[in-house]
């Protein structure tokens, strides 16, 4: 048995068997027992300008694991306190005017991602962000007054968010 060596130096070259198998056996009741939040969803149609500001619904849903993003409100509810990766692309394909969107935060500005005039067919717009959020916490993205985004099936507008790990 490798446990049983005698020469101390040799022996912490080795480990029991046994024990890796039990360490393999927490490390996959660990990664089992943690929460997987991760969801991508397009908006799958045009959407704006409007007169005021709208909250995106992004009704598209790509992938939603965890059931944590809501294809009616366009809201992603945080289900656990943890560190979250928040991404958001959009398109507009109308020259010399704006592409831009806001992401708030429970309710408040959080983020603005806005991007030049569109000089040519298509103009994109595309940031990401990492945050701690709590448990309820609301994340939602809305078009500001005056501004459009454009999307089809071929998903040029997306937004998502995946847990990085709970805290």
């Amino acid at each position: 048995k490798y446990c049983s060596l005698k020469q101390p130096q040799i022996s912490l070259m080795f480990t029991c068997p046994c024990s890796i198998e039990q360490e393999v056996d927490e490390l996959k009741r660990e990664n089992t027992d943690r929460p997987k939040v991760a969801f991508s969803a397009a908006l799958g149609r045009p959407v704006g300008p409007f007169n005021t500001v709208v909250t995106l619904v992004y009704n598209n849903v790509i992938t939603n694991i965890g059931n944590a993003y809501s294809p009616v409100t366009g809201a992603f509810t945080a289900p656990v306190r943890g560190v979250y990766y928040i991404r958001f692309t959009g398109m507009d394909n109308r020259i010399s005017k704006r592409v831009g969107v806001s992401m708030k935060k429970n309710g408040k500005y959080h983020i603005m991602w806005a991007g030049q005039k569109n000089l040519a067919d298509y103009q994109y717009v595309s940031n990401a962000v990492i945050l701690e959020l709590e448990e309820r916490d609301v994340i939602n993205m809305e078009l500001d007054a005056g501004f459009r985004l454009y999307d089809d099936h071929d998903k040029h507008s997306i937004f998502s968010v995946f847990l990085l790990f709970p805290m």
